[in-house]
């Protein structure tokens, strides 16, 4: 994993170096195998995580190397955007990349319906969700493209102070 003080420090803005220490230690109870980087299996092997639909998305937006896992860096960055002194745009910008499965910068008809899908499971039958997608997409495009921008995302989300329950404490 490393030494939690050799990171540089733009790297843990909203951490102090006990807060970073403690998350080390933290980091290291989950890396089970020593590997320097945490799965999916050992991320979500926290019970507080289990029944969570959105766990591995979440994962995916932490794991901004694309190689599967979250190393020490990654999720250090990643529990910064939702620290309790994080700033609202970096928690927009957190909320927006959990739909943003491609990571092109805009929310398509098909990553809307995915994430979703995660969440309501099958509790709403396919064509009812394609209905609700389909009438948020058409809401939030104010420019026509077909797709929602990371602006349009935040001029509805803002005004319902969702950056408010994104942070945690660390």
């Amino acid at each position: 994993m490393g030494n939690e003080s050799s990171y540089p420090e733009e790297m843990c803005s909203h951490f102090d170096h006990d807060e970073i220490r403690r998350l080390g230690k933290s980091f290291k109870k989950l890396d089970v195998d020593h590997s320097g980087s945490l799965s999916v299996e050992e991320i979500t092997s926290l019970p507080e995580l289990q029944n969570n639909p959105l766990v591995r998305r979440v994962i995916d937006v932490f794991d901004t190397d694309g190689n599967g896992e979250v190393d020490f860096e990654e999720f250090i960055r990643g529990a910064s955007q939702l620290s309790v002194r994080g700033d609202q745009e970096q928690k927009l910008r957190f909320a927006f990349s959990i739909y943003d499965m491609d990571r092109d910068g805009y929310i398509s008809n098909g990553e809307l319906f995915q994430v979703l899908k995660m969440m309501v499971g099958d509790n709403i039958r396919d064509w009812h969700l394609q209905q609700l997608v389909d009438k948020t997409i058409i809401s939030l495009d104010k420019d026509g493209d077909g797709k929602i921008s990371l602006e349009e995302f935040s001029a509805v989300v803002r005004g319902l102070e969702v950056h408010k329950k994104l942070a945690v404490m660390v």
